[in-house]
């Protein structure tokens, strides 16, 4: 089955900020929008609910809504958080991808 997974440290981070951002109850939508320099970039936002089209992962208290329509690109997946002296943030392992972008941001399929 494909999978998304979601690490501990991650899961925390974007608890805390769930309720920094007062968006207690949402959820978080996992996917991908065109743009930056591969082509693609990936989208974590929070959203109130899943839409019909949407496979929905539960991670203690979380539920992350993934598009059925980009799956595909996006199965097994793992979201993970990094904490360096340069960066703080999502850090996205995704077996899909071709090659990501030096930025970190974008990918290419």
């Amino acid at each position: 089955m494909d999978q998304i997974t979601v690490t501990p440290l991650a899961l925390e981070n974007i608890k805390e900020m769930r309720v920094e951002y007062g968006e207690t109850g949402d959820g978080l939508r996992f996917g991908l929008t065109g743009g930056g320099c591969s082509g693609w970039k990936y989208l974590l936002e929070f959203e109130s609910g899943a839409t019909a089209e949407d496979m929905i992962y539960s991670f203690e208290g979380l539920d992350v809504f993934v598009s059925k329509e980009q799956l595909e690109k996006l199965k097994n997946s793992v979201i993970g958080w990094e904490d360096t002296l340069m960066t703080s943030g999502f850090a996205i392992e995704n077996p899909q991808a071709k090659r990501p972008c030096g930025c970190g941001e974008s990918v290419d399929f």
